[in-house]
Order: C-alpha cells, then structure tokens, then sequence
C-alpha cells in the first residue's frame, strides 16, 4: 500500500528547503574570501595570486584613501607617507633591511585603521628580497599597526613604495603629529 504525503505538509517540506537552500546560498554570498576548497585568503599575498578573491576585495574596499581624505592629495600623501615610514621603522628595529626593496602595494583597512589585506608585488627595478620573507614582515607589521586616519566605511589604497623612505619636502604641515584625523569623506 503507497503512502501518500497530505499536500499541507508537501507544501511545508518544500518551502523548508526552499528557505534552506536561499540561506546557504546567502551565507556564502557574505564575502569570506575563500579559495577553492577551505583555505581562507591570507592577510598578505601577492598581486595575481587568489585573483577572484582579490576582486572581490576590491569590491567591498572601493572607497579609496583620496576619497576618505576629501580629495586633498596632500593629506592622503601624508598619510601613505606616515604608513610608510612606521613600516621603514619595523623593519630597522626587526633586523630586516629594507633599503632598495620597490614594490606596489594595496592596502585594505577598516574604518578604525586597522589593515585586514596587503597584497604586494616587487617591482622590476627591486633589490631581491625572498617573497616569503617579504610576506612574513607585512603580516607582523599590519597586526598590530593602525592607519593614522578614521573613516566611516571600509576603504583602500594601491600605491608604491621605495625603501628607504624620505622625508615630504614641501611647506604645509598635515597633520603633522601624526595623529588620527575623522574624516567626513563622502560615501554612497
């Protein structure tokens, strides 16, 4: 004798697993930046390495730092130019020589400063430096370091760097305790 399934709970099965079904498909749209099988993106890593994941970040990171400093070149450059030096100073007191080391950087930082993804790749010009040991100082380095600017939502900056790092030559003074400035940068 064949059992058949009363419609009403037919009905309930099925928007189960519809509801079902939609939530996981939410829960993996929320960015985790995964890479095929489980591996997490990693804090640091090189431009062309995790390439869709890498998008992605540039995608929930699409404010920019000219953008959070209200379009005034001056303040975004001091600041890059502060990151640059406290990066310059880690290095010196962690034994690692920077000197002649080039590279292109994107930085991804939260509202509070604080870096979440540096990727980075060596420019032609470089002095060779090992990747891995490269990779292992800028994971070191944004632990702990926060960004000397506050803003109202996630936001990044590609730019370069040429160690050692020399001093702004120029007549204005930003912000030059180096301290955290609020931005009221326009977001959408």
């Amino acid at each position: 004798m064949v059992k058949y399934i009363p419609l009403k709970k037919l009905k309930l099965i099925l928007f189960l697993f519809a509801f079902w079904s939609l939530s996981s498909l939410s829960a993996m749209n929320h960015h985790t930046y995964q890479v095929e099988g489980d591996t997490i993106l990693p804090p640091v890593f090189l431009i062309g390495e995790f390439e869709n994941q890498y998008n992605e970040l540039i995608t929930d990171y699409e404010t920019l730092l000219f953008t959070v400093c209200d379009f005034d070149m001056d303040v975004a450059f001091s600041k890059w130019q502060s990151m640059l030096k406290e990066m310059d100073s880690f290095a010196k007191a962690n034994n690692l020589d920077l000197d002649g080391v080039k590279v292109w950087l994107n930085v991804f930082l939260k509202p509070n400063g604080e870096i979440t993804h540096l990727a980075y790749y060596l420019k032609p010009m470089s002095k060779n430096i090992e990747t891995l040991e490269l990779s292992a100082f800028f994971k070191e380095f944004i632990k702990d370091y926060r960004f000397p600017l506050l803003a109202q939502g996630n936001y990044s900056h590609y730019g370069t760097a040429s160690f050692p790092v020399h001093p702004i030559r120029n007549n204005k003074s930003v912000n030059s305790d180096g301290g955290a400035q609020i931005s009221s940068g326009q977001y959408k």
